[in-house]
């Protein structure tokens, strides 16, 4: 039997850094075996500007995965975003030496790796180089071309580009934390792959993720990705306003945000008044409603309309490029009251909010359906792609019963020699298992379950 594929994703993020370990179950749903959450020190607007708290952080979400899935995680799938992201379209092709032969995964890979060969812009790396459509012999509007006879392959290819240095340093906080970095994986897309069904990818979508740092865009259509932006603001901006706005403490700013914040200020009336603390003794602070929504519309509404400028850009007023199945909104920021109802009102397309838990097995809590794990989610499905056993049970074998490594106190008092030697040998093994198994369970993390197994030996 192969063993079960075990996945990791890990989400590092302006707010958060999520590490999500799952697999697959026999429906082919995605099972999570355990999730770590710590907060975000040393990433700004989703690019690190802090090596040592970042590692920090990112050690501080491993490790609490690890707890609370039994599993020992060795290598990840990185979600990778900020505002240094940018996406450009190119064409390129292939001219193949038998025409005869059948195309086969060879020839992409061979047109794939061309392109990922461009040159681009000094200090800059190509992060993914997507292929679209097909034409092959001029024969265009092809998708899948593998099978097929022709002489020249040529493709369009939605290329996506990052600092060279952001990427390395992301990189490094992985492998200083002590990970293996398996995969790079665009924020968006990921987020796309957990909240968005085929139809709509077909039909034409564009995913919104409003996260802390950045918002970022993915459109699609004929179910394929084509555009792909990073907006730098998030909800950390509109805390900041509600913050400079109310004058009171982040830590205040954010929880009004989440706990009384709208994105639409008609539906709080006049006399809607909040009271917060005052600092060490000072009198409490009464905001109103209204006025705390008005600070958020102000933000959100520039928010979505740099996120449209850029569906105009892709160009969706024309026939071909309508996006039928509209917006769909993730991310933290999408929890937000009346969000859906503003960005319909600005874009005039329809919108829903996007959760996981369409591809979650249905045992799944519900904390884990929330749009806040979109990416995470998308992250791990990634891992699963890859094939990877990203993570090993702390325990291989099951645990000896603990009758074995009982001391037989009668055979002391025998004199005869043979059990005396015979004595002597148990009670060395009794004295090495302890050790040895202490060993192998103080390098797994679970010091707890051994004092308390050692305690009973004794």
């Amino acid at each position: 039997m192969n063993k079960e594929s075990i996945a990791v994703g890990l989400d590092i993020g302006t707010t958060k850094i999520v590490a999500m370990i799952g697999k697959k179950n026999e429906y082919g749903k995605l099972e999570i075996l355990g999730v770590g959450k710590s907060k975000s020190l040393g990433v700004h607007r989703g690019v690190v500007n802090n090596i040592t708290q970042t590692i920090q952080s990112i050690q501080a979400a491993i490790s609490e995965a690890e707890n609370n899935s039994g599993y020992r995680i060795n290598d990840v799938v990185v979600g990778i975003a900020g505002q240094h992201i940018r996406s450009i379209q190119h064409t390129d092709y292939i001219s193949r030496k038998n025409p005869e032969e059948v195309i086969g995964e060879y020839d992409i890979e061979q047109l794939t790796c061309q392109v990922q060969n461009l040159s681009m812009l000094p200090g800059e790396e190509i992060i993914h180089a997507l292929p679209q459509e097909f034409k092959i012999d001029g024969q265009s509007e092809i998708l899948e071309p593998v099978g097929m006879y022709g002489a020249r392959v040529e493709s369009s290819f939605h290329i996506v580009v990052g600092q060279a240095a952001s990427i390395r340093n992301l990189g490094r906080c992985v492998k200083n934390a002590g990970l293996e970095l398996t995969g790079l994986t665009l924020e968006p897309l990921a987020s796309a792959d957990a909240v968005l069904s085929e139809e709509e990818k077909e039909a034409g979508v564009a995913l919104i993720d409003i996260g802390g740092g950045t918002t970022d865009l993915a459109v699609f259509k004929n179910g394929v990705i084509r555009h792909t932006a990073v907006i730098p603001f998030g909800g950390n901006v509109i805390t900041e306003d509600i913050k400079e706005g109310c004058s009171i403490i982040e830590k205040q700013a954010e929880l009004l945000k989440t706990r009384f914040g709208s994105a639409w200020p008609g539906e709080n009336k006049d006399n809607e008044i909040v009271s917060i603390p005052g600092l060490r003794g000072r009198e409490p602070k009464e905001i109103s409603l209204k006025n705390l929504s008005k600070i958020i519309h102000a933000r959100v509404v520039e928010i979505i309309e740099q996120v449209y400028a850029e569906i105009k850009l892709y160009g969706h007023d024309e026939p071909k490029k309508k996006l039928i199945a509209g917006i769909v909104l993730t991310g933290g920021g999408s929890q937000l009251q009346h969000i859906k109802q503003l960005v319909e009102y600005i874009t005039g397309m329809d919108t829903r909010i996007g959760y996981p838990n369409e591809h979650l097995a249905g045992n799944s809590s519900e904390e884990l359906s929330s749009p806040l794990y979109a990416t995470s989610v998308g992250l791990v499905m990634e891992s699963l792609r890859n094939q990877t056993n990203s993570a090993t049970p702390f325990v291989e074998m099951k645990i000896p019963e603990p009758v074995v490594v009982t001391p037989q106190a009668p055979v002391v008092e025998e004199s005869v020699a043979n059990e005396v030697v015979a004595e002597e040998t148990t009670s060395t093994t009794v004295e090495k298992e302890p050790t040895e198994r202490k060993k192998k369970y103080d390098f797994n993390n679970l010091l707890g379950k051994i004092k308390e197994f050692l305690d009973n030996v004794e």
